[in-house]
C-alpha cells in the first residue's frame, strides 16, 4: 500500500529543512510507494529538487521508491530537459479529453 506525504506552497531552501524530516519519517515509518503530492505546490527551486533526488535516492535502502504525484508544469519541464525524469519516478496520468495524456 502507497504513502502519500503533501506538499503546498513553496519548495525551497527556507521549507527544505523541514521537507527533509518529513520524506525521511515517512521513508522510514511506512511501506510501498512513497506518493508526494506536489498539487499544492507553488514553486520549487534547486534545494527542493534536491531533497526530492535525495529521497530517491533513499527510497531502495527502505524497500520502497518515491513517485511523485501531480507535479507543477514548470517541475515538469525542467526535469525533462535535465534528465531528472530517469532519476525522479513521475505518476502517470490519466488522459484528458481527446487522448492526449497530461504532463
Amino acid at each position: 500500500m502507497s504513502q502519500v506525504v503533501t506538499f503546498q506552497g513553496r519548495l525551497d531552501v527556507h521549507t527544505v529543512p523541514a521537507a527533509r524530516e518529513r520524506l525521511s519519517r515517512a521513508l522510514t515509518t511506512g511501506t510501498g510507494d512513497l506518493v508526494v503530492d506536489l498539487s499544492a505546490v507553488d514553486s520549487v527551486d534547486a534545494a527542493g529538487v534536491g531533497v526530492l533526488v535525495a529521497a530517491a535516492d533513499r527510497a531502495p535502502m527502505y524497500g520502497r521508491r518515491v513517485v511523485l504525484r501531480a507535479v507543477p508544469p514548470r517541475l515538469a519541464r525542467l526535469m525533462r530537459m535535465t534528465r531528472l525524469t530517469q532519476v525522479l519516478t513521475v505518476e502517470s496520468t490519466a488522459p484528458r479529453p481527446g487522448g492526449v495524456a497530461a504532463a
